[in-house]
């Protein structure tokens, strides 16, 4: 009887064949990449032709741009340079069309709907990608409350599932039709029945903020704002937005919240620029990966009542640190709801906020929102309502402040209307026309989202003829265009009568809460907060800028700015 006994030279030539085989898998698999990203940079670069831009490096593209102190200076010289757009490279295999022009805006925002809800009765229900409702029948719209499918090409939001993690699949990241229902039935939070008693909770947490400042500026006149105001506009928030009682401004804890969202902001807007970042796996073994992972989980436990006594709503209980604490809030609030009864009766015993409208909505089917997109629509606003809103008042401020003869004017018509400011109401917010155009004059330069993407699903062609085809990726600098020189002529000077009533302008020459159908659903509510702090503000307080401490812009998700706002602040007798 004989053992065959496979010998050790035998073995090894095995495993030296299985190297080769999968060395040779390995080159070939490596060969047909690198071919794919070859193909992928020429189909880019003849797609891209009519769309000149500065000399990019064949693998980092234009990111030294990035690297600068502040991109926003590179972007005004191509602004200036290459008329209404130009190519931006990510990497090599990564591109972008830069927008900066009013008429191709108007055609990529105009192309971000695909459903259309129409009914002839009803104003206020009808959303559509056209504002004009003489044009309906144009449209082809003929039918009366019904869903309808129109000509209109989606455009959806690029890099929007980089904010799930954070803020989930709300109105901001959703697209088509879950977008539009959803939208339709956020659409009445925002009525004006609903806004009206918000004004009062609004200047409530002004003349808090307001009363810190003046203990503040009688130790030292000089005072970083933009925290200041990012406390009282989520105090605001939380008091509109889920009936808080109580303020949090003075609360410590609650800072950590607002560092949460700062770096949430920053390591978003690093990661879509950084291409070895993209994958999700990948990004999560990486520090930013774990920082953003601990800031998502500190944000998502502040959005109600679940890490701080303070934050608690009436009868809402202390939640487990790791359980997101929005689900408490709406927990409560369906309890509290089905003791209360219908819609109507809830509103006359109290005003109603956003969770009592998102809690009553319902589709077209009958069905509400689930848990899982309530949380969503509750973290999205919870941003939305506070960290945008939050840079537009600083950045007015400090405009105000830059300016002080426009700074007097304001303050003159303030005085006038509201006295010594005991009292503010929705009524004066529309009489005081100067400081109104004095808001969006400074909204103008410094626009708190300075700008956003979205992706094109089919080929599109702008008014002077140039074409693109689907795939091609868009950047909407709201930043470049409300800087655009032939739109805004000396588009650096603070000039209050460009906005005055009667002047003329290009429907999309601005846009700080976007434009479309997808234009920021809380618009008026910002600007409503907007107008009640800077008037408040300007009757306590004379502003001036902090010469050795000037600003520095810098676009994030949010405009921030690179070293803080600081002000000198001297308090009015």
């Amino acid at each position: 009887m004989s053992i065959s006994v496979l010998s050790p030279t035998r073995a090894l030539g095995g495993v030296s064949g299985l190297l080769q085989v999968a060395s040779l898998l390995g080159l070939v698999l490596l060969l047909f990449k690198a071919a794919q990203l070859y193909l992928r940079r020429q189909w880019l670069l003849k797609a891209l032709q009519q769309f000149p831009s500065p000399p990019s490096h064949w693998l980092y593209g234009h990111m030294q741009e990035f690297q600068e102190e502040t991109e926003l200076r590179p972007l005004l010289k191509r602004v200036e340079k290459y008329p209404s757009a130009c190519a931006r490279w990510l990497w090599g295999t990564k591109a972008l069309v830069l927008i900066y022009d009013p008429d191709y805006m108007k055609v990529v925002l105009g192309r971000s709907v695909l459903w259309v809800f129409c009914c002839w009765d009803t104003e206020s229900a009808f959303l559509g990608p056209h504002s004009d409702h003489q044009d309906r029948e144009s449209q082809g719209w003929k039918a009366r409350g019904r869903w309808l499918e129109t000509d209109c090409q989606l455009a959806s939001i690029r890099n929007g599932r980089l904010l799930i993690p954070w803020i989930g699949n709300g109105l901001l990241v959703l697209e088509g039709q879950t977008w539009f229902q959803h939208r339709r039935m956020l659409t009445p939070a925002f009525h004006y029945d609903i806004l009206k008693p918000y004004v009062g909770l609004m200047a409530d947490s002004v003349r808090v903020m307001l009363d810190k400042w003046e203990e503040l500026v009688s130790l030292d006149s000089h005072l970083e704002v933009l925290g200041h105001v990012s406390l009282m506009t989520l105090e605001t928030i939380m008091k509109c937005a889920f009936s808080h009682q109580g303020s949090i401004q003075t609360d410590r804890n609650i800072q950590s919240y607002i560092q949460a969202i700062r770096d949430l902001g920053n390591l978003t807007f690093s990661r879509i620029r950084n291409a070895f970042h993209q994958n999700d796996f990948i990004y999560r073994l990486t520090p930013e990966g774990r920082w953003s992972h601990r800031a998502c989980q500190l944000a998502h436990q502040h959005t109600g009542a679940g890490t701080h006594p303070h934050w608690v709503l009436p009868g809402a209980g202390i939640g487990n640190r790791d359980v997101r604490v929005s689900d408490a809030v709406i927990k409560l609030r369906k309890a509290h709801l089905q003791k209360e009864g219908e819609l109507e009766k809830v509103r006359s015993k109290r005003h109603l906020d956003f969770l009592d409208i998102l809690l009553f909505a319902r589709m077209e089917n009958g069905s509400s929102l689930s848990d899982v997109d309530l949380r969503a629509e509750v973290d999205t606003f919870m941003f939305e309502g506070h960290d945008t809103t939050a840079s537009g008042i600083s950045w007015i401020l400090y405009a105000l402040a830059s300016h002080p003869e426009h700074q007097q004017r304001c303050r003159e018509e303030i005085q006038s209307l509201l006295g010594d400011g005991a009292s503010i109401t929705w009524d004066h917010l529309d009489k005081m026309p100067y400081t109104t155009m004095c808001i969006k004059e400074a909204l103008r330069l410094y626009p708190p989202v300075p700008v956003i993407s979205r992706d094109m699903s089919k080929p599109i062609t702008f008014p002077d003829g140039r074409s693109l085809p689907a795939g091609i990726p868009f950047s909407l600098s709201f930043y470049g265009l409300h800087h655009n020189p032939k739109v805004w002529p000396n588009p650096e000077v603070f000039d209050p009568s460009r906005f005055a009533p009667g002047s003329d302008r290009h429907s999309h020459a601005f846009l700080p809460f976007s434009g479309g159908s997808r234009n920021c659903i809380g618009k008026q509510f910002a600007m409503n907060e907007m107008k009640v702090a800077v008037a408040l503000t300007l009757l306590r307080f004379e502003l001036a800028p902090d010469p050795s401490r000037v600003p520095v812009p810098i676009p994030r998700v949010v405009l921030k700015s690179k070293n803080g706002i600081h002000l000198q602040l001297r308090k009015l007798l």
